[in-house]
């Protein structure tokens, strides 16, 4: 124990000993078993801490290791005048200032990998006036429209999503004024029997719009994720967004670069159709951190179509990776604001 001591969790930067994570310590001669109950199971540096604890051990003569691994996700505190989702422990917001950016795109696919990493995950689809990520779960418009229990989480691939587009017919519109828009968000939030839930993502509307601020001021937001593409007028409308949340007294993860470039299959050529590190930039500029770049590949957009996101059809892919690789950041920014005590 006394040289666990000295490993230290690399984003919290404080001893894994003293933050409670070493668990069920069995020493039996030279070999070592162990459990280490991470903050998240989506943790990015899992094997920079297992590198770390061998590294430790190595030297006192221990020659054989086993870790175990848990996660254990503290719930966000929630701010005066917030209400609690009942079993949601952290929220998370999807959000940009300009449509068309790929916005649920991301949001769809931050859910699905938070769940593969072993997370309990709900998605909640908060464009009240163009829901469609029913389409992107491979789910039929309408499925709940006849059902007498009201609007109820969906599970597929791993994730609870509810929808508005649950009780309308393929086709029809929504048509609201801002502060019925803003009412849905809340039954949404507040009126669906929620699993226990790790994170709660939340897919909002484009631009400043009655659903951001009614979710911000009503419930505990642990933080929103801004999606942009490279392109200046979608950094601008970003920006715009980002100062949103600020104002609200939202945390705010980062800065995604959605569209961020295009490999050629068949040359391996690239080439930055809208532009490259936009985001990058404005992120450095707003003192924000820049979470990643998402190619621009057909899958994602086929995957999308069908019903399947390209994190579980296509792992493989450059796209999935980023994105998985911004889910893992997402989850560790969240731990390290609980540390702070955000």
């Amino acid at each position: 124990m006394a040289a666990l001591m000295t490993v230290n969790d690399p984003e919290l930067h404080a001893s894994i000993v003293r933050l409670g994570m070493v668990k069920d310590v069995a020493v039996e001669g030279r070999a070592v078993r162990l459990t280490v109950e991470l903050t998240t199971p989506a943790c990015p540096l899992r094997d920079t801490i297992e590198q770390d604890i061998r590294a430790a051990l190595e030297p006192i003569g221990i020659e054989s290791l086993s870790i175990a691994w848990g996660a254990n996700v503290r719930a966000s505190n929630p701010k005066e005048g917030q209400k609690p989702v009942e079993n949601v422990r952290n929220i998370i917001a999807v959000a940009s200032n300009k449509g068309g950016v790929g916005k649920s795109t991301v949001a769809t696919n931050l859910a699905v990998a938070l769940a593969k990493a072993g997370a309990r995950v709900g998605l909640i689809d908060a464009d009240i006036t163009g829901p469609n990520l029913p389409t992107m779960f491979g789910l039929q418009a309408g499925l709940q429209r006849d059902s007498t229990e009201g609007l109820r989480a969906v599970e597929r691939y791993g994730v609870h999503l509810v929808s508005i587009g649950f009780l309308l017919p393929k086709g029809t519109p929504v048509v609201w004024r801002g502060p019925m828009i803003g009412s849905a968000v809340r039954q949404l939030l507040h009126d669906v029997p929620w699993p226990d839930l790790d994170y709660l993502v939340i897919d909002l509307p484009p631009g400043t719009s009655d659903a951001a601020m009614s979710m911000a001021q009503d419930a505990p937001i642990a933080g929103v994720v801004i999606v942009s593409t490279p392109q200046e007028v979608s950094i601008e409308d970003a920006s715009k967004a980002i100062s949103m949340f600020e104002k609200l007294d939202v945390p705010v993860f980062g800065m995604v670069e959605n569209m961020s470039y295009f490999v050629a299959p068949d040359t391996g050529t690239r080439y930055d159709i809208f532009g490259h590190g936009g985001a990058r930039n404005a992120a450095d500029e707003l003192g924000i951190d820049f979470l990643g770049e998402i190619p621009i590949e057909p899958a994602v957009r086929q995957d999308a179509d069908a019903g399947t996101p390209v994190v579980y059809a296509h792992p493989e892919s450059a796209s999935a990776k980023a994105l998985e690789h911004i889910a893992g950041l997402v989850a560790a920014r969240i731990s390290v604001l609980q540390r702070m005590g955000v």
